[in-house]
C-alpha cells in the first residue's frame, strides 16, 4: 500500500480556538443561527442578565433602545456588574463576564438562585459577535467603562466619572457584526413581543422599548412600556382579549415544592382550541416537558374527581379526557428551578423530574379547593368539557368513516385533484387554487410530473369558529386533508405527506387574501408541523402586465412597475394591465409568472416558536367572533400597510 499521505493526525492537528474565536467561527452553536432570529437573540441575552437581577430582587426597570444606526442600548437599575478583581484571572469581574465563556454569577457561588441564562455564555457571546461593545457600570459612587471590539479588550476598565452612591446599574451598548449576520436591521415588533412576554413573566418589572429610527412629529421616539403587577394572570387576560371568557376569574396558583417555584394561571374561553404556554426561568419551552405533563395530569384528575363527586358524570359515563377539559383553555405555566435540564435536539423541552411532581401537587391541591369554593365555575367547565367529549366522539366517527372509505377504494384522492405522476414527495408540489377557472388554467399550465392542482370552490370554513366534527364535514377541507395524506390532529403523521411544497395560490386582491388567511388558519390549527417544517408557501401572482412593441414585462408591486416604466420609457405604446385575478391569465402567462420554478416568486410561511402565544392571539383577533379587538388591531397596524386594494 503506497503511503502518499504524510500528514499525521496528532496532538498538533487539534486546533485550539483562543478565547472567543470559537464563537466567531461557529456562531450558530451559541445563538442558534446568524439569521434575524440570531440577531434578535443578542438583545435577549443582555436583557436576560438584567432580568436575573430583577428575579434576585435588585432591579425594577430595564430600558432597551434600538438606535438610529441599529446598534442597541440596554440600561438597568440593578446592582451593576462587579468591578473588583477576580482572583482566579487577575482581571476585573466585568472583563471576565464579557470575555470568557461560561463565566458569570450563575455557576454556584451564590450570585443568583435562579437565572434565565442557559450556559453562562450570554454577555461574552454578544461581545464576540459585535463590531464593538461598550459597558458602563454605576457602582460605589463611580462610573466605570470598558470597550471591546469583536470580543477583544480595547482598554483597561476605567473610572470616567462619579455618580450618587445610591445610583447603581449597568449600561451595555453594542453593534452586531455585519460580517457575521445576514442582516443587521432590528425589527421593533419582534423585540416588542419578546419583551412583553418577559414583563408578564417577571411580576412588577418595568421594561421600556424605544426605537430611535422612528420619530413622530413632536420629536418623540416610537416607544412602548410593559409593566404588569399581576404577572402571568395579566398574561392570560391579554391572550384571551379576542375571546369571550367562560367565567370572570383567572385561576392562579403558586407555591414551592421540591425546590421548584411554581406559578400557574388559566382561564377557559368559548373557543375550541387550547393555548398553553410554558416557561422555565423565563425561557419558553415550546416542546413542553415535565412541568407541562404535571399541569395536564393535575387538571385532568381534579376535574374528573369533581365531576364524579358532584354527580355531573354518572357512574356509567366515561371519564373526561384531558383534551376535553382543555378545550378553549388559555394557560401559562411558569416555573423557576435552580438547575434546569433541557432535552431534545433544540433544548426546548424540560427534563427535570422534580418539576412534574411540584406542578402536579400544587395545582391539584389549590384547584380542588377553588372548585369546592366556586361550584358555578366548576359546573361551567365540566359542562363545556362534556360537550367537547360528544363532539370528539362525532369527529372520531367522521374520521373512521374517512379512513374506512380510503381503505376500500385504495386511498381514493379527491375527484377534482389533478395529481402529479412523480411519487417522490421531495420533488412534488401541490397548488391549492381558488376557483374552477383559475384551476383550469393551472391544470393546463402545470408540469405534470411534479405539480398537482387542487381547485377549491369559494371560501373554506373559518375553523376558528367551529369544532372538529363540523370541520371534518366540510367538503373543501376534506379534499385538502385527503390530498396531503398526513391526517390531522391526533392522526397527523408528517411522514405520510405527499408533497413537500404546499402552495396557496389565490388572487392578488382582498378576497384572495381572505381565502389564503382562512387556509393558513386551518393549517396553523390542525397541521402546524407543515408550517414549522417549512412546507407551506404563498404564490405571488403579478399585479401588472406591461406590453410594449410585443415585449412583455410583469410587475409584482407598484414600485416594480414604476422601475419597469422608467427602464422602457413612458409613451403611448405602453399597454398596462392590472390583474384582478388569476382567471384573467391564460395558461402560458400563469406558468411564466406564478408556476415556473425558474421564474416564480414564492413566500415561505414561517412560524417562530418563541412567539407562538402571540401568533395564536393574532389568528384569534383576525378570525374570531369579537369585532373590537379586530378593529383595534387594524387601526394599530394600518400605517404599515403597503398594498391596499380599494
Amino acid at each position: 500500500m503506497s503511503n502518499t499521505k504524510t500528514e499525521e493526525y496528532g496532538a498538533d492537528q487539534i486546533q485550539i480556538l483562543e478565547g472567543l474565536e470559537a464563537v466567531r467561527k461557529r456562531p450558530g452553536m451559541y445563538i442558534g443561527s446568524t439569521s434575524s432570529r440570531g440577531l434578535h437573540h443578542l438583545v435577549y441575552e443582555i436583557v436576560d442578565n438584567s432580568v436575573d437581577e430583577a428575579l434576585a430582587g435588585f432591579c425594577s426597570e430595564i430600558d432597551v433602545t434600538i438606535n438610529e444606526d441599529n446598534s442597541i442600548t440596554v440600561i438597568d437599575n440593578g446592582r451593576g456588574i462587579p468591578t473588583d478583581i477576580n482572583h482566579k484571572t487577575g482581571k476585573p469581574a466585568v472583563e471576565v463576564v464579557f470575555t470568557i465563556l461560561h463565566a458569570g454569577g450563575k455557576f454556584g457561588g451564590g450570585g443568583y438562585k435562579v437565572s434565565g441564562g442557559l450556559h453562562g455564555v450570554g454577555a461574552s457571546v454578544v461581545n464576540a459577535l459585535s463590531n464593538w461593545l461598550e459597558v458602563q457600570i454605576y457602582r460605589d459612587g463611580h462610573i466605570y467603562k470598558q470597550r471591546y471590539e469583536r470580543g477583544k479588550v480595547m482598554n483597561d476598565l476605567q473610572i470616567i466619572g462619579d455618580c450618587p452612591i445610591e445610583k447603581t446599574g449597568t449600561r451595555v451598548d453594542f453593534m452586531p457584526d455585519d460580517t457575521i449576520f445576514e442582516d443587521t436591521v432590528y425589527d421593533y415588533d419582534i423585540l416588542k413581543t419578546r419583551l412583553r412576554e418577559t414583563a408578564f413573566l417577571t411580576k412588577g418589572l418595568k421594561i421600556n422599548l424605544h426605537d430611535a429610527r422612528e420619530i413622530d412629529e413632536n420629536g418623540n421616539m416610537r416607544s412602548k412600556t410593559f409593566h404588569y403587577e399581576g404577572g402571568i394572570k395579566e398574561f392570560v387576560v391579554y391572550l384571551n382579549k379576542s375571546k369571550t371568557p367562560l367565567y370572570t376569574d383567572v385561576l392562579y396558583f403558586e407555591g414551592t415544592k421540591n425546590n421548584v417555584y411554581v406559578e400557574v394561571a388559566f382561564q377557559h374561553n368559548d373557543s375550541y382550541t387550547e393555548n398553553i404556554a410554558s416557561f422555565v426561568n423565563n425561557i419558553t419551552t415550546p416542546e413542553g416537558g415535565t412541568h407541562l405533563v404535571g399541569f395536564r395530569n393535575a387538571i385532568t384528575k381534579t376535574f374528573n374527581d369533581y365531576a364524579r363527586n358532584n354527580k355531573i358524570l354518572k357512574d356509567n359515563d366515561q371519564n373526561l379526557s384531558g383534551e376535553d377539559i382543555r378545550e378553549g383553555l388559555t394557560a401559562i405555566i411558569s416555573i423557576k428551578v435552580e438547575e434546569p435540564q433541557f432535552e431534545g435536539q433544540t433544548k426546548q423541552k424540560l427534563g427535570n423530574s422534580e418539576a412534574r411532581g411540584a406542578v402536579e401537587s400544587i395545582v391539584a391541591e389549590q384547584l380542588t379547593y377553588y372548585l369546592e369554593q366556586n361550584p358555578s365555575v366548576a359546573k361551567l367547565i365540566c359542562e363545556k368539557s362534556i360537550l367537547a367529549q360528544r363532539a370528539r366522539d362525532a369527529a372520531r366517527k367522521a374520521r373512521d368513516l374517512t379512513r374506512r372509505k380510503s381503505a376500500l377504494d385504495g386511498l381514493a384522492l379527491p375527484g377534482k385533484l389533478a395529481d402529479c405522476s412523480d411519487k417522490n414527495p421531495e420533488k412534488c408540489e401541490i397548488f391549492i387554487v381558488e376557483g374552477d377557472s383559475a384551476g383550469g388554467s393551472a391544470k393546463t399550465a402545470r408540469s405534470r410530473a411534479t405539480q398537482a392542482i387542487l381547485p377549491l370552490r369559494g371560501k373554506i370554513l373559518n375553523v376558528e369558529k367551529a369544532r372538529l366534527d363540523k370541520i371534518l364535514a366540510n367538503a373543501e377541507i376534506r379534499s385538502m386533508i385527503t390530498a396531503f395524506g398526513t391526517g390531522i390532529s391526533d392522526d397527523f403523521d408528517i411522514e405520510k405527506l405527499r408533497y413537500h411544497k404546499i402552495i396557496i395560490m389565490t388572487d392578488a386582491d382582498v378576497d384572495g387574501a381572505h381565502i389564503a388567511t382562512l387556509m393558513l388558519t386551518f393549517l396553523y390549527r390542525f397541521m402546524p408541523e407543515l408550517i414549522k417544517n417549512g412546507y407551506v408557501y404563498l404564490a405571488q401572482p403579478p399585479l401588472y402586465k406591461l406590453e410594449k412593441n410585443k415585449k412583455v414585462w410583469y410587475a409584482y408591486s407598484d414600485e416594480e412597475l414604476a422601475q419597469i416604466i422608467e427602464q422602457v420609457g413612458r409613451d403611448q405604446n405602453n399597454k398596462i394591465q392590472r390583474y384582478k385575478g388569476l382567471g384573467e391569465m391564460d395558461a402560458e402567462q400563469l406558468w411564466e409568472t406564478t408556476m415556473d420554478p425558474e421564474r416564480r416568486i414564492l413566500l415561505q410561511v414561517n412560524m417562530d416558536e418563541e412567539s407562538e402565544s402571540e401568533l395564536d392571539l393574532t389568528f384569534t383577533t383576525l378570525m374570531g367572533d369579537k369585532v373590537e379587538p379586530r378593529r383595534d388591531f387594524i387601526e394599530e397596524n394600518a400605517k404599515y400597510v403597503k398594498n391596499l386594494d380599494i
